[in-house]
Order: structure tokens, then sequence, then C-alpha cells
């Protein structure tokens, strides 16, 4: 099983690196736009040092990037990171042939975004980086567990961006590149979050006994009896908590209703559920 999932994230992580390459060649190289990170960075001290190149530049930073990251975060991430940082590189070179839409660069920067975006959340997802600024960001999200990672690289890339507009005295280029920076996070964010929400529900009827027990045989849910009292009647009462998938959604709304009809239903978004069933803690997680 652990060989299978390791094969499942390998093919996740050169889908992404190929979705990455895609929308980078067909959206951002042709209008010359820049998305933040280490290229980004590169480019601007390889302008104020007046020697080297982008590439080199770029690879030498990555050195100690790795390292750290190898260190603070783990042997895995270090391989995996290589692997991303390989095939991105390739899928860029890959792509290079396509041929770039004549698009407004506002609609470039919108659907470059979104490509990379979807692209590096695979990534991000299979818990991996593309190396360079991504790595940065990883390591920032160990010390801000709070923020997701989306966010995080927005703010990451926005400051590389504007530090290269003000070096190159381009601001026109510079706020189309924001927007894509801001795109990309946003749905870097929707990619590695989305698969993660649950649905708690509070169920209040007389049959809470019956309710419980059928959600626990019919959905493999466990739940808990809180105690309530009605505020008009003053009655006691107990209310069942349950913690779903979303695809069980609509079976728990079926069961509890087939149970007591006049059943009363709240349903919230749940995010990050932990424990049996579902997600387990890590420090690493996104």
């Amino acid at each position: 099983m652990k060989k299978v999932g390791y094969v499942v994230n390998v093919i996740k992580i050169l889908v992404g690196c190929a979705l990455f390459g895609i929308g980078f060649n067909l959206f951002m190289i042709p209008y010359d736009m820049n998305a933040g990170g280490l290229s980004g960075l590169s480019m601007v001290l390889v302008h104020l040092i007046g020697r080297g190149t982008v590439g080199t530049v770029t690879m030498l930073l990555n050195i100690p990037l790795f390292v750290l990251g190898g260190w603070k975060i783990g042997k895995r991430f270090f391989v995996s990171s290589l692997l991303g940082m390989i095939a991105s590189s390739v899928a860029i070179d890959v792509f290079a042939a396509l041929p770039a839409p004549q698009i407004e660069p506002l609609v470039a920067v919108l659907y470059g975004g979104v490509l990379c975006g979807l692209g590096l959340g695979i990534v991000f997802a299979s818990g991996a980086s593309t190396g360079g600024s991504d790595i940065i960001v990883r390591l920032l999200k160990r010390k801000w567990e709070n923020v997701p990672i989306g966010t995080i690289s927005i703010c990451l890339d926005t400051a590389v961006v504007i530090l290269t507009g003000i070096v190159f005295r381009d601001m026109r280029k510079t706020l189309y590149c924001i927007i894509a920076v801001f795109v990309m996070g946003r749905v870097i964010d929707a990619v590695v979050y989305r698969f993660d929400y649950s649905k708690v529900a509070l169920i209040i009827t007389k049959h809470h006994a019956e309710v419980a027990r059928s959600i626990g045989k019919e959905l493999g849910r466990g739940a808990t009896l809180l105690q309530g009292e009605g505020a008009y009647s003053g009655e006691n009462t107990k209310v069942v908590l349950t913690a779903v998938k979303r695809q069980q959604l609509a079976e728990l709304k079926k069961l509890v209703v087939e149970v007591d009809p006049d059943a009363f239903i709240i349903v919230q978004e749940a995010h990050q559920v932990l424990g049996d069933g579902f997600s387990r803690y890590s420090k690493d997680a996104l």
C-alpha cells in the first residue's frame, strides 16, 4: 500500500508540474510576466551585481534552501521537492513550443495564475514543492501554522514582484504580475484545502438514541449527545452532534428524517476534522 501511495504521489507531482509548465509557457513567458519567487529575486540580484545569469544564481540560491528544507521538514520532502524542481524545469522546456494565444495581458495573467496555481496546489498537496521560494513557503508555514499556504505564497511573491518593479522601473508590468500572484495564491489554497472539508451536523430530535445508532450503523460515524434545553418549553433534550464527509450528508439527512420527520437539523462546514475516520494531526500538515 505504501508503494502504491508513493506512485500516486509521484504521478500527482508530475501532473502538477505539467500544468505549471503549460500555464507558464502559454500565459506568463510570452508577456514577460514575473510571478515572483526565486527566479524573480535572481533577476534582481543579477541586475544589481552586474554579473552572472539568472539560472546560475537561482541554482546557487536553491542549494541552501534544499538542505534547509530536507533538515527541517524531512528526507521525503527533500526527495519529492527535488523531483518537483526537475519535473517543473523539464515541463517548462517541453511546453515551450506551445503557441501562445494572442490575448490581452490582463487575461493572460488571470489564466496564467489559475493554471500555475492549480499545478503548484497539486504539488503542495502531494507533500512536495518545485524548489526555490516554494521551500521558503513550506518553512514559513511551519512557523505560521494558522495562515493558509496560498496566502504565504502571495505575500512572498508580491514582495519579490514589487522589488523587481522598483529595480527595473516597470511598475505597469508589476501591477499585472501582482494580479497573477494573487490569483495563483487563491487557487493554491482552493486546491490544497478544498478536499479537507467535512460537515458537522447538530440534530435536535426526541429520538436521539435511535438517530445516534443509525449514524453509527449506516454511516460508520460516531455521534455525541449534548445536553440541551428548550428555550420556550423548558424541556430537557439531547442534541446529536456528528461529523461526516461531504458525500455522506445526503444520506445523513435521509436517515434522520426516516427516524424522525420532525427532527431539526443544522449543518455547518467543518475544516480539518481530526480523529478516527478523518485526518490525523501532523506538524507538517498544510
